[in-house]
This record gives structure tokens, C-alpha cells and sequence, in this order.
């Protein structure tokens, strides 16, 4: 199933993500986007956040399903991703299901993530930010932020090459009438906000 008029950005911690909403939302003059991310802010979100900068501990399992019932509310809540496409807006998420099935498909295999998030409709539109996990701990460090558990290179190593399983898979499934651009995450940020501009403002104005 797609869900109409909704878009995600995915990609490793350093990928570029947030930069390039940040950006997005400048050129949003008429405020026709929807913005939101994964984790979210709901308990569930706080909770995942927490667990992610280390001060609470659960195991990979249990993220895994936290993950899913935040999904869950963000999806299917009030005032959540449905029923901002159905007001007319088009909503772009920083992370959706994608992220689940790369980080949590390391910590804790396959299977359990793509069971969990089976019931979850996809995005019209998936913008993928393809990064080295050396260039990416490079922009992590540059930031002077406490790290999250997952950013080291070595775990995001494993998860750029658990990523580009994810996605390679969902793009052998032609019919799934998602479309993916994948983007050079190295490229200037002014370049990478215009191409993706160019592939949102046709969905913005359906």
C-alpha cells in the first residue's frame, strides 16, 4: 500500500537528512509540508530517544517493537501522517520504516523488524542519502554532540550495508509503486536541496 502525498528522507546518523529538511522547509513559502520525524515527540519517541542517547537501557528486541508502536500512533493518531495527507498537505518524515528495518535488522536480525513493520503503508516518494559510515562519523564528530549508541563506525558500517540490502530489495519490487531517488550524500547541500525539490514540488501540487 502507498500512502499519496507522503515522502521520507533515510539514511545513516551524518547522512544529511536534517540539513536538507531544514532546507526544504525555507523554500516551503506556502507552508503546503507537513514536517516530522522518527522517533517522534509522543512518550514512545522520548522514550526511543533516551534509550538512544544511553541514559535508559532495553534490549534490541524491545527498541525494535518501541520503534513500532511509535510508528503506529504517528501513522494512525490524531493529527498524525494520515490525516495530514487527507487535510491536503504532504508530509515529509526524517526516517519512517526503512531506518527500522537497516538499524534494528543489525541489533537484532531480520526478521523481527520486517514482521513489525509489515502493516505499515509506503511512501510515495523515498529520497535515500548514500554515504561511506568514515564520512559520516566525520560530520558526526564535527557536530561536538554527544554521540547516540548507534554512532560509531563500526555499527554504521554494518547499517550503511544493511541499508543498501533495504533498499536494493524494495527497488526489485517494481509494483510496489513507491518511487526511490537515491542522492550522493558527499555532494554540495545546495545541489542535493535542489534536486530534491525538483522530485517534491510535483507531488506538493497534486
Amino acid at each position: 500500500m502507498i500512502l499519496k502525498k507522503f515522502v521520507v528522507f533515510e539514511g545513516i546518523d551524518g547522512a544529511g537528512t536534517s540539513t536538507q529538511i531544514k532546507l526544504l522547509r525555507e523554500r516551503d513559502a506556502d507552508k503546503k509540508i507537513f514536517f516530522t520525524a522518527e522517533p517522534t515527540e509522543m512518550p514512545t519517541g522520548k522514550f526511543l530517544r533516551q534509550i538512544l542517547g544511553g541514559s535508559q537501557k532495553a534490549s534490541p528486541q524491545t527498541t525494535a517493537y518501541l520503534f513500532a508502536a511509535d510508528r503506529a500512533e504517528h501513522l494512525w493518531g490524531e493529527g498524525g501522517i494520515v490525516d495530514q495527507t487527507k487535510n491536503g498537505l504532504t508530509v515529509v518524515s526524517d526516517r519512517y520504516l526503512f531506518s527500522n528495518l537497516a538499524y534494528q535488522g543489525v541489533t537484532c536480525g531480520e526478521d523481527l523488524p520486517k514482521m513489525l513493520n509489515s502493516p505499515f503503508p509506503l511512501p510515495q516518494l523515498l529520497f535515500f542519502f548514500d554515504i561511506s559510515a568514515q564520512k559520516s562519523i566525520e560530520r558526526v564528530e564535527k557536530r561536538g554532540e554527544a554521540k547516540e549508541i548507534y554512532e560509531n563506525e563500526k555499527f554504521l558500517n554494518d547499517t550503511a550495508t544493511r541499508y543498501r540490502a533495504v533498499i536494493d530489495q524494495y527497488k526489485k519490487q517494481a509494483d510496489s509503486g513507491m518511487r526511490i531517488v537515491e542522492l550522493d550524500a558527499t555532494l554540495p547541500k545546495e545541489k542535493i536541496s535542489d534536486l530534491i525539490w525538483n522530485e517534491i514540488l510535483p507531488i506538493i501540487n497534486s
